[in-house]
C-alpha cells in the first residue's frame, strides 16, 4: 500500500497536524522541520495531492492504464482486453497518455504521486533499470504489458522467438540477403527482436550484415511508427545491393514499409510482428501475438496483486504464431540455391 500522512509523521517524529501544515504551506512550521518532512515524503513517493486518499485508505475502484499513444492499433487491442476484464471486477478504467514530448519517467511519477487509482497497468513503457527500481518506493500495484522487470508482474510475448521464426522462414525459402527494419534499442521488444533475427542467421551459418539492419529517422515511440517504417524501407530499397526479403519489428512500421514499396514499385517480401487488425486487410504476413488476451491476463494479475500485495511476482510469456499472407507473394520466384 502507498505511503500516507501517518507514515510520514511517524518517520519524521512529528504530529499529523505538523505534516498537514507543511503540505498546506502553513508558515507555523520551522524551515528545518519543513525540509525534513518534504524529504521523507519524497523518499516514500508521497504527494500532497494524494492527501485525501492517504487519510481514508479506501479503494477507488479505479485502474489506471499508462500508454505511450492511445491511437495505436496495438494499444487499442490490449485495452480491449483490459476493459473487458475490469467489467468482471466492477472497476473503472482511467487511461493516461504518456507523451514522448517530455520526460516519460517524470510523467509516470506524476501519475503515481496523485494516488488516484488502486493499481496501474504499464503498457509498452520501456524504462531503465534504475527507474524500475525507483518505482518500487511508491508501493502500489503495477503490472507490465509488453515489458519485463523482475520486481513487477508482467505479461509479454517472446520477441526473440518471434523474430527467430520469421527470419528462419526466409532462410528456409532460400533468401540470402535478409534485412531487418528495427526500432531503437532502449525498448526491450526492439532489443529482443534484433537478437532473434541475428540468432536465426547465425544458426543458419550466415554472417550478420549490419548494413541490412536499419531504422527510420523518426524517434517518436522508440521508432515504432509508420513514418519510421517508411523511412527505413526507403533506405533498403535504395541500397546499391537491396535485400531480397525483410523482417520488420512491428506491423505499424510495416504499414509504412509497404507504402514505400508502393511508391517505388519495388516489392520486397515482408514479415512483421503483432498481427494488429489492419494487418489482415493489408495482406501483411506477421508474427501474431495475442494482444487482447495479454491485456485481459495483465488485468487479472493486477487485481490479484491489489487483493494480495504479498503474492509471488509472476511473469507470463506468450509464444507468437507465424501468419502468412500476401506480402510473401513474390518469394517463390527467388532462388533456392
Amino acid at each position: 500500500m502507498s505511503a500516507t500522512i501517518y507514515d510520514i509523521a511517524r518517520e519524521a517524529g512529528v504530529s499529523i497536524a505538523t505534516v498537514s501544515r507543511v503540505f498546506n504551506n502553513n508558515e507555523n512550521v520551522s524551515e528545518k522541520t519543513r525540509k525534513k518532512i518534504l524529504a521523507i515524503a519524497e523518499s516514500m513517493g508521497y504527494h500532497p495531492r494524494a492527501f485525501a486518499q492517504g487519510l481514508a485508505r479506501k479503494r477507488s475502484r479505479i485502474i489506471t492504464a499508462l500508454v505511450p499513444v492511445i491511437s495505436n492499433y496495438f494499444f487499442m487491442e490490449v485495452l480491449g482486453g483490459i476493459q473487458d476484464a475490469l467489467f468482471e471486477y466492477d472497476y473503472d478504467l482511467n487511461i493516461y497518455n504518456i507523451t514522448s514530448a517530455n520526460d516519460q519517467f517524470e510523467q509516470i511519477e506524476y501519475v503515481l504521486k496523485k494516488g488516484m487509482a488502486d493499481g496501474y497497468l504499464f503498457i509498452s513503457l520501456h524504462l531503465k533499470e534504475p527507474q524500475w527500481k525507483r518505482l518500487k518506493r511508491y508501493q502500489v500495484p503495477i503490472t507490465l504489458v509488453d515489458e519485463y522487470d523482475t520486481e513487477f508482474d508482467s505479461v509479454s510475448v517472446d520477441s526473440i522467438e518471434g523474430a527467430y521464426t520469421a527470419t528462419r522462414h526466409f532462410v528456409q525459402k532460400g533468401f540470402c540477403r535478409i534485412a531487418m527494419i528495427s526500432a531503437y534499442p532502449n525498448a526491450k521488444p526492439s532489443k529482443d527482436r534484433l537478437l532473434g533475427y541475428k540468432r536465426a542467421l547465425e544458426d543458419a551459418g550466415r554472417m550478420v550484415d549490419n548494413d541490412l539492419i536499419v531504422t527510420g529517422d523518426d524517434l517518436d515511440r522508440d521508432g515504432f511508427t509508420e513514418k519510421a517504417g517508411y523511412q527505413a524501407m526507403n533506405k533498403l530499397i535504395h541500397m546499391e545491393n537491396p535485400p531480397e526479403a525483410c523482417f520488420c519489428s512491428s506491423d505499424i512500421q510495416a504499414v509504412g514499409a509497404m507504402k514505400a514499396q508502393n511508391d517505388t514499385q519495388v516489392v520486397v517480401p515482408l514479415i512483421s510482428f503483432d498481427d494488429i487488425q489492419i494487418a489482415h486487410y493489408l495482406g501483411l504476413s506477421t508474427m501474431k501475438q495475442p494482444m487482447y488476451e495479454m491485456g485481459k491476463l495483465a488485468t487479472h494479475k493486477l487485481i490479484e496483486r491489489i487483493s494480495d500485495p504479498e503474492k509471488v511476482v509472476s511473469h507470463t510469456v506468450f509464444s507468437p504464431e507465424l501468419v502468412l499472407r500476401s506480402t510473401l507473394k513474390s518469394e517463390k520466384v527467388r532462388s533456392t540455391s
